[in-house]
């Protein structure tokens, strides 16, 4: 089980002001370009938004999505392309995910978190494991979600966890109760599968 640190009524500048810490940490230790994969959804955009006016060298930032809705990029529900409005202008490079793709290590790895349990687009049905041997799967939630009824790409867990450490930001208290019992072992959703592997530092803000 991973050691997961809890912060609690973070705002978005707050979380911003950690994740610019955390990659300009990253660039230095590396001479090259670092990779993070982040979630869609609506809870990030504010966030990289709070994070246009930070220094960081978003050219030597590739960024991945952590899922995508297989639609067009110019689709309301495509996530690579709302993360390509949020970060190219700032000169990172934003990956479309597909399947043949081969995902690199990632120096962080940002989730959220559904009600259901659900990381990325590893839902409940999808049986996801912690020793899948594909990094990335073409998947269909069951129920789908009426607000995205899509087919989905997905990273798996094992693709999630080639990283130098976790980020979860979560709202609600019936997402934070999942997650708590995910901590406690008490149920064996998708995230509690992903926090029993994990073997770096995990940080949630809620």
């Amino acid at each position: 089980m991973a050691n997961v640190t809890i912060i609690e009524g973070a705002d978005d500048s707050a979380i911003a002001a950690w994740l610019a810490e955390r990659l300009e940490q990253a660039l230095g230790e590396s001479e090259g370009e670092i990779a993070i994969t982040i979630p869609g959804g609506s809870t990030p955009f504010p966030i990289l938004a709070a994070m246009a006016d930070r220094d960081l060298d978003w050219s030597r930032i590739a960024v991945w999505p952590g899922d995508d809705r297989i639609v067009a990029e110019d689709h309301p529900a495509s996530n690579v392309g709302r993360i390509r409005a949020a970060l190219e202008p700032l000169g990172a490079r934003v990956v479309a995910l597909a399947e043949d793709a081969v995902p690199p290590h990632f120096a962080l790895t940002w989730l959220g978190m559904g009600a259901d349990g659900h990381i990325a687009s590893l839902f409940p049905n999808t049986d996801p494991q912690v020793d899948d041997p594909q990094m990335l799967r073409r998947l269909v939630p069951d129920p789908l979600p009426p607000e995205a009824p899509f087919a989905r790409l997905s990273l798996t867990i094992p693709a999630l966890l080639n990283s130098d450490a976790l980020l979860f930001v979560m709202r609600g208290a019936d997402k934070r109760a999942v997650f708590d019992a995910a901590i406690r072992g008490e149920h064996d959703l998708p995230v509690a599968r992903l926090l029993a592997a994990a073997h770096q530092p995990v940080t949630c803000f809620t």
